[in-house]
């Protein structure tokens, strides 16, 4: 139902974009987020955006170089990633939720398949 892309080999300081798109349900009213988990690493938050896309939120390791963004109309999630650096590599994950603990990963209630990232020095 969450369907992850985009993700790939790049240099640092380079930019990458993650989409997720939904389909086989409506997730209108739902809290989108970003996870990361990188080996041998607990999976941690990386940024949620309301379903207005009035409120973001981001971790602090990601401030100021990642944007996530949403299109409704076409039930997708976008991470745009800039500056990137080897400790951004990860598997990204997107998942969804109907509430309000958008750093908490047990609180979403579905999630995509994941996407690799891994930025080279």
């Amino acid at each position: 139902q969450l369907q992850a892309s985009g993700g790939g080999l790049v240099q640092a300081g380079g930019s990458l974009r993650l989409s997720c798109a939904a389909s086989g349900r409506t997730f209108v009213g739902y809290v989108m987020g970003w996870f990361r988990q990188a080996p041998g690493k607990e999976r941690e938050f990386v940024a949620a955006i309301t379903w207005s896309g009035g409120s973001t939120y981001y971790a602090d390791s990601v401030k100021g170089r990642f944007t996530i963004s949403r299109d409704n109309a076409k039930n997708t999630v976008y991470l745009q990633m800039n500056s990137v650096q080897p400790e951004d590599t990860a598997v990204y994950y997107c998942a969804a939720q109907y509430g309000y603990y958008y750093y908490t990963p047990s609180k979403y209630n579905y999630w995509g398949q994941g996407t690799e990232v891994t930025v080279s020095s």
